[in-house]
C-alpha cells in the first residue's frame, strides 16, 4: 500500500480505482484515478499530464524577440496570454518601456481573451457536467420563460416561443440519433439536480454565447492581426493608429474599427451581467444543496496571485486584481509574492517525468531545467504505452510541480477573488478589491435569499468564507471576473480613445531593438493574469540570444503530482471526500477538475525524445 501523510489526509491505493482517461472537454490530454471507500467516497486522487512539456529546449539559442511567436503556440484557447507575458519578460530584462497606447491596447486584448475565455469555458466546457441536456426535452417552455424573466429579468430574448423553438432543434438531435456535442454524456445520472426548465435556459444560453463568443475575439484581430495567436511585439503592440485613415495595411486602427471595438465591449458587459452571473447563481443554488458547497484537502486554502491590470503600467500598486499569498485558510494574513526570489517560486520533480541532479530540491525557473526522463514506478500496472493503473509513489506525469515557499499552492480566478476579498478587508479604499469584495456580498446574497426566494426554496445563510473556496465557488469566481474584467476594458477603451484624441498615436518603442544596444547578460520575467490563472514566463540572455526560457503557467500549479514532501496539487487535493452517485458514470470528477478549466497543452507539450515526427494527419 503506497501511503501519504497530506494535510491531515491519508492517501491510499486501497479501495476499488476509477480511472478517467483521457480527462475531456479541456486543452490537452489528462488522466485521473481515485480510489472509493465503501461509500463511493473519494479517498485518494492520481492527476497526469499524459503529454511531454519540451517547448523550453526548442527556445534555447534563439533570438529573445522572436520568443513570444513560439510560446503563444502553446495553446489556442488561452490565445495570447503566454505571448504577452514573453514580451514582457522581454522587456523585463532589457529595460525596455512601452508606450500608454501599447499598455491600453494590451490590456484590452489580455482581457478580452479573459472574458471570452471564461464564457466559452462555462457554457461550452462545464455547463453540462451540471446541464442535462436529454433532460431539456421535458422541460414546458412557458414555465422555462418564467424562470428566465425571475432569474434573469433584464435578458431581452425570454418569450415560450424562443424556448419552444430551442426546444425543437434539440429534439431533432436526439430523434437523428446524432447528439454532436453532446453525445457522451452522461445523463440522467442521479448527480445531475436541475428541474427540466433550468436545463432548458441553460441550453439556450449555450447555443447563444457559441455565437457571441466569435464576434468578441475579433476584438484580438483588430488590435492583433488575427486569433488564434495574434501578434505582439517586443517594445510595444504591432498595429498602427490613424484616425482619418481607411484601415489599409500600415494603419489598421481608425475610427471605425475603434467604434466596433467599443460595441463588443458593451456587448460582453451586457452578457456577462445579464446571462452568464445569473445562470452560474442560479445553477450554484441549486446545486448548494447537493453538497457541491465543498472543496477538500488544499484545494483553495493556499492561494496564490502575482496581481493584475495596474491602472498605471509599471506601478504594482496601482494593480487592480492586487495579488499576493494565503496559506491554509487564512483570510485575515497576506504574504508578499516576489517571482525573482529564488526561494519563494520553484519547480520540483520528484514525481514527474522529468530528471534533476538533486531531485529532493528544486529549482526557481531562471535556473529550471526541461530534461525528460520517462520512467514507470515498479507498481505500474499495464505497459509504458497503455496504462491501467498508476504508480504514485514513484514518477507519473508529465507536469513539474511548482511551490510557493514550498507550499502546494491553487491559481485562478478563485484564487484571484479571494485575495480581492481578503485585500478588501484589510484596505477598504483599495477601488479594485472593493469591487470584488461587493461581487461577492451581492453573490452570497443571491445565493442565500434571492434565487431561492424565487425559486421555492429554503433560505440559506453561507458567508463568502464558505462560498467561495468550493467547487460552486471556482466557477462563480470565474463569472465575476468576466464582467470586472469586461467593465475594466470598457475604461481602457476610454482612457485610449481620450489620449489618442490628446494627440499621442505611439504604439511601439524601438529604442532598444538593436541587439546592439542590449548587455552582454539579462534575466527578467514576464507576469500574466491568465484565464487559468498565475502565468510567469522567466528568461535568460546571453550574448543577445535566449541562456535559458521556463513557463511556469496555471495549469502546472493546479495539476502538478505530489512532491518529495507528498504534498498534493490542487487538482487531486479537489477531490478529496468527493461522494459519487454512480461511480461507473464519474461526473462528479469532471465537474470539480473542469471547474479548474485545465489547460494540459500549457503544462506539457507534445514531442518525442529524440524530436522526430509522430505522426502525420491528412485534412480536407
Amino acid at each position: 500500500m503506497t501511503t501519504y501523510q497530506t494535510q491531515g489526509y491519508q492517501l491510499n491505493d486501497s479501495g476499488r480505482r476509477i480511472v478517467v482517461d483521457p480527462v475531456t472537454r479541456i486543452e490537452g490530454h489528462m488522466r485521473v484515478e481515485v480510489n472509493l471507500d465503501a461509500n463511493n467516497v473519494i479517498r485518494n486522487a492520481v492527476s497526469t499530464g499524459t503529454m511531454w512539456r519540451g517547448l523550453e529546449v526548442i527556445l534555447k539559442g534563439r533570438d529573445p524577440r522572436d520568443a513570444w511567436a513560439f510560446v503563444e503556440r502553446i495553446c489556442g484557447v488561452c490565445t495570447g496570454c503566454h505571448a504577452l507575458a514573453s514580451v514582457r519578460a522581454v522587456e523585463d530584462a532589457l529595460d525596455i518601456r512601452i508606450p500608454k497606447n501599447a499598455h491600453l491596447i494590451r490590456e484590452i486584448m489580455a482581457k478580452t481573451l479573459q472574458v471570452h475565455d471564461h464564457v466559452v469555458h462555462f457554457y461550452h466546457l462545464h455547463a453540462l457536467d451540471w446541464v442535462d441536456i436529454i433532460s431539456a426535452l421535458k422541460a414546458d417552455p412557458k414555465r422555462t420563460s418564467e424562470l428566465q424573466q425571475s432569474v434573469s429579468p433584464s435578458h431581452p430574448v425570454s418569450s415560450p416561443g424562443y424556448f419552444r423553438d430551442i426546444q425543437n432543434r434539440i429534439k431533432k438531435f436526439v430523434e437523428s440519433g446524432q447528439l454532436g456535442p453532446f453525445k457522451n454524456g452522461y445523463w440522467g445520472n442521479a448527480a445531475y439536480k436541475l428541474p427540466p426548465e433550468a436545463n432548458l435556459m441553460a441550453l439556450a444560453h449555450y447555443l447563444e454565447a457559441l455565437d457571441l463568443q466569435k464576434e468578441w475575439v475579433k476584438i484580438h484581430t483588430i488590435f492583433g492581426g488575427k486569433n488564434p495567436h495574434p501578434n505582439y511585439l517586443v517594445g510595444g503592440v504591432p498595429c498602427a493608429i490613424n484616425m482619418d485613415g481607411n484601415g489599409a495595411a500600415g494603419a489598421p486602427l481608425n475610427m471605425e474599427r475603434l467604434n466596433f471595438v467599443k460595441a463588443r465591449i458593451e456587448e460582453a458587459i451586457d452578457f456577462c451581467r445579464n446571462v452568464y452571473i445569473p445562470d452560474v447563481l442560479a445553477i450554484g443554488t441549486i446545486y448548494k444543496d447537493a453538497g457541491w458547497l465543498y472543496g477538500g484537502g488544499l484545494a483553495a486554502t493556499n492561494v496564490i496571485d502575482y496581481g493584475a491590470y495596474p491602472k498605471v503600467n509599471y506601478d504594482d500598486s496601482t494593480n487592480q486584481m492586487p495579488g499576493g499569498a494565503i496559506l491554509n485558510g487564512n483570510w485575515d494574513e497576506i504574504f508578499p509574492v516576489d517571482p525573482r526570489d529564488p526561494v519563494q517560486v520553484q519547480e520540483f520533480v520528484s514525481h514527474s517525468w522529468y530528471k534533476y541532479a538533486d531531485e529532493t530540491k528544486g529549482l526557481h525557473p531562471w535556473d529550471g531545467v526541461t530534461d525528460p526522463n520517462y520512467v514507470l514506478g515498479a507498481k505500474t500496472k499495464g505497459t509504458r504505452t497503455a496504462i491501467e493503473q498508476i504508480d504514485e509513489s514513484a514518477k507519473y506525469s508529465w507536469v513539474k510541480s511548482p511551490r510557493w515557499r514550498g507550499h502546494a499552492m491553487e491559481v485562478g480566478p478563485l484564487s484571484r477573488y479571494i485575495l480581492g476579498y481578503a485585500h478588501a478587508l484589510k484596505n477598504p479604499n483599495h477601488t479594485g478589491a472593493a469591487y470584488i469584495k461587493n461581487q461577492i456580498l451581492e453573490s452570497a446574497r443571491a445565493v442565500n435569499v434571492d434565487i431561492p426566494k424565487m425559486l421555492g426554496m429554503k433560505q440559506t445563510d453561507y458567508t463568502a468564507k464558505q462560498l467561495l473556496p468550493t467547487t460552486i465557488g471556482r466557477t462563480l469566481a470565474r463569472a465575476l471576473e468576466s464582467l470586472n474584467c469586461a467593465e475594466m476594458m470598457r475604461d481602457d477603451f476610454n482612457e485610449m480613445m481620450a489620449n489618442i484624441k490628446a494627440g499621442d498615436s505611439s504604439t511601439a518603442n524601438v529604442e532598444k531593438w538593436d541587439p546592439s544596444t542590449w548587455p552582454k547578460e539579462a534575466q527578467g520575467v514576464g507576469l500574466v493574469a491568465a484565464p487559468r490563472g498565475a502565468l510567469g514566463h522567466w528568461i535568460k540572455i546571453k550574448d543577445g540570444k535566449i541562456e535559458n526560457y521556463q513557463c511556469v503557467v496555471p495549469s502546472t500549479w493546479n495539476a502538478g503530482p505530489r512532491d518529495s514532501q507528498g504534498q498534493i496539487g490542487a487538482f487531486e487535493a479537489s477531490l478529496m471526500n468527493t461522494p459519487m452517485a454512480n461511480p461507473d458514470q464519474p461526473v462528479e470528477i469532471l465537474r470539480t477538475l473542469h471547474s479548474f478549466d485545465p489547460c494540459m497543452a500549457c503544462s506539457t507539450h507534445v514531442m518525442s525524445p529524440d524530436g522526430q515526427e509522430l505522426t502525420t494527419v491528412t485534412v480536407r
